[in-house]
Parts: structure tokens; C-alpha cells; sequence
């Protein structure tokens, strides 16, 4: 729902938050022309305006590389964290604890977590920390010269970097590995999926990591390359039509929807995704069939994308160690200090 103000001679559609699109815009890209992660920070920005987010209670954070120069065009009202090399998830860990109520939105890259940042990935992943984990997925290292990166497929061939040797980094399937309860890939190409997966892990309680094919135009843009935008439109393998519903709307399904099953995952806030079955019949909230669809993938060289296993009743961090309803970095000293009571209390234990 939104409204419709006049401005300037102009008519601005604003939000339920009382915010129009351009509140959610950051400052002018400075990547490539044609870039895939500009097209994410595009998909970031729709989003969190349908979902009526505000920005201020939104917290960026990345890491370095170009995908983590991706928060600057997105929530110029947010503040955000550009982290180390890596370190990005210890950064995340510490500021999302310190205010449970702030939602994450984090962008990394393939370098930035699937080598020098891969032991902080699995821990944050693990800790189930309640934030969005964009991994805009590129497999080069295209803020140093389209070196090869982790994510990088066997046999590839660059100009000026020769043939890789080594097998490649599945993101989604590590984040599967560290028990992430929620995991998605997408292709930067696809900027309606982009857009609904975006949607689905912010309302997601808990981390949700998205891989992201995200085509470099300048290093990796052969045909045959996998993370190319030609690889991309030729194979890619949607597993299902996903839609997010927001929380206390009726649910309406659209005349197309009728033509296959769908399927509903209630999320924990009242939302709704989705999913309508394409040609596979995929849950996923099954962990094994997800495993299999991801393995099989894999070996076929396929890119499937869509919502691969979503879990909606696991703990975060902070219910994990039942934190208080204000933010830890809100408590005052009086807040913090017992009161005569509990110290006898504690004195009679001990004495």
C-alpha cells in the first residue's frame, strides 16, 4: 500500500513509512558500467521500500572488494560498517548483539567470504546472528585485476591469469554445511527473483545467506565463463516462482499461479513466501532434498536458483542468550547493577 503525494509538480508514491524510493537510494555507483552488483543495490533499494523498512533501523555492513563498496549506493540513512578483509562476520556479530533490535543487511563477495573471510563466514552462519548475507558472487577478484577467486570454476581461462587449477568454493553449499537456516541463490540477471529472495530474507528470523551470480563485464564475461551473464541466461534452472507476501495482508494469488502448485512457507513474523513448483517438485524446507538438488547441480554445472532451504523455528544469537528487550548498547548503569537484594542474595550462596 502507498500513498500519493504531489512534490514539485510531480506526483511521489511513498510508503507506508511514509518514505519515497528515492529515501532508499545511496550516492552515485562508481563500479563498471553494466555491473551485476549495481543491479543487486537496485533490487536492495525496491525491496526495503515495498517492504516499508526503515532505513534507520537498518545496519550495513561489509568487508572489501568491489561487492563491498555495495552498500554506498544503497540506505544513505543507514549507518554501516566497512569492515577488514574477511572480518566483516566478527563486525556483524558484535554490532547486531549490541542492538538485537537493528536489522543486517550485509554484502561480501566471493573473496571476501569464500577465502580470506571463509573461518568467519561458517561461525556468524552457525551462530544463526539474525541479518541478510549477500554474497555477490563474481569468481574473480575484480578490485585487483581479475585474479581467480575460491568460487572460481576448474578449467577456466583468463587472459592475463592462465587456466585455473582447483576445484571451486559452493557458497550455498558451506552455508548449508554450518547449518545456515535459510539459503538462496539467485542470478544478478534475474532482478525479479533478486528482488522477492531479498524480500524473504529480511523477513526471515535469523541469518539468510544469498549467493548471488554477479557477472563482472570487465574480467569474467566470456561466454563459456560460468558466472558470465550469457552462462547465467542459458543455464540457469529456476527451481520454483517465488512471491513474498507481507504479514496481516490477505493473500491473493494471481491467475497464473493457478497453472501449477503452490506451496506456502509461513515465516515468523506473519509473512508468506510463495513458491510456485516449475517442473521439479521441490520442498524446501526438506534438508536432504536440498542437499541433493545443490550436489546435483554441482557436478551437472547447473545453476539453480530460487529459495534452496529455508528453517523458520531455530534460535538466533540473541534469543540464544535471552537478551533483555532493550539493546545492550541502550543499557544505563543503574540497568546494569544488581540491586541490594539480589547482592545478599548472591552473598548468602556463596557464604
Amino acid at each position: 500500500m502507498t500513498q500519493t503525494l504531489p512534490m514539485a509538480g510531480a506526483n511521489v508514491q511513498l510508503n507506508l513509512a511514509g518514505l519515497a524510493k528515492s529515501d532508499y537510494r545511496g550516492n552515485p555507483s562508481t563500479l563498471c558500467q553494466g555491473c551485476g552488483h549495481n543491479s543487486i543495490s537496485n533490487q536492495i533499494i525496491a525491496a526495503c521500500y515495498e517492504m516499508n523498512v526503515v532505513p534507520e533501523k537498518v545496519v550495513k555492513f561489509s568487508g572489501i572488494g568491489c561487492s563491498s563498496k555495495s552498500p554506498t549506493y544503497f540506505l544513505n540513512r543507514s549507518f554501516g560498517f566497512n569492515s577488514l578483509h574477511g572480518r566483516m562476520p566478527s563486525v556483524a556479530t558484535g554490532g547486531l548483539f549490541g542492538d538485537h533490535t537493528l536489522k543486517g543487511i550485509a554484502v561480501s563477495g566471493d573473496g571476501d567470504t569464500a577465502s580470506i573471510g571463509m573461518g568467519q563466514f561458517k561461525h556468524i552462519v552457525r551462530r544463526n546472528v539474525d541479518m541478510v548475507y549477500i554474497v555477490e558472487n563474481n569468481g574473480v577478484y575484480g578490485l585487483t585485476k581479475g585474479q581467480f577467486s575460491a568460487t572460481a570454476e576448474n578449467g577456466l581461462k583468463l587472459k592475463h591469469q592462465g587456466i585455473n587449477p582447483y576445484n571451486p568454493v559452493d557458497i550455498c553449499l558451506e552455508a548449508f554445511a554450518a547449518n545456515a537456516t535459510f539459503v538462496a541463490r539467485s542470478f544478478a540477471g534475474d532482478p525479479k527473483q533478486v528482488k522477492e529472495l531479498i524480500k524473504a530474507a529480511i523477513a526471515h528470523h535469523g541469518i539468510a545467506v544469498l549467493d548471488i551470480i554477479s557477472p563482472c563485464v570487465t574480467f569474467n564475461n566470456s561466454e563459456e565463463a560460468f558466472h558470465s551473464y550469457a552462462y547465467g541466461k542459458e543455464h540457469e534452472a529456476a527451481l520454483h516462482e517465488i512471491s513474498y507476501v507481507p504479514p496481516r495482508q490477505e493473500i491473493m494469488l494471481e491467475e497464473e499461479l493457478k497453472e501449477g502448485e503452490v506451496r506456502e512457507v509461513a515465516m515468523h513474523d506473519g509473512s508468506v513466501i510463495l513458491l510456485k513448483k516449475l517442473e521439479k517438485d521441490y520442498d524446501p524446507t526438506d534438508r536432504w532434498q536440498a542437499l541433493r538438488a545443490m550436489e546435483d547441480a554441482q557436478r551437472n554445472n547447473q545453476l539453480i536458483t530460487g529459495l534452496l532451504y529455508v528453517e523458520t523455528d531455530r534460535p538466533t544469537l540473541s534469543e540464544i542468550y535471552n537478551l533483555v528487550e532493550s539493546p545492550l548498547n541502550r543499557l544505563t548503569e543503574p540497568d546494569l547493577r544488581p540491586g541490594p537484594a539480589t547482592i545478599d542474595k548472591v552473598n548468602a550462596l556463596m557464604f
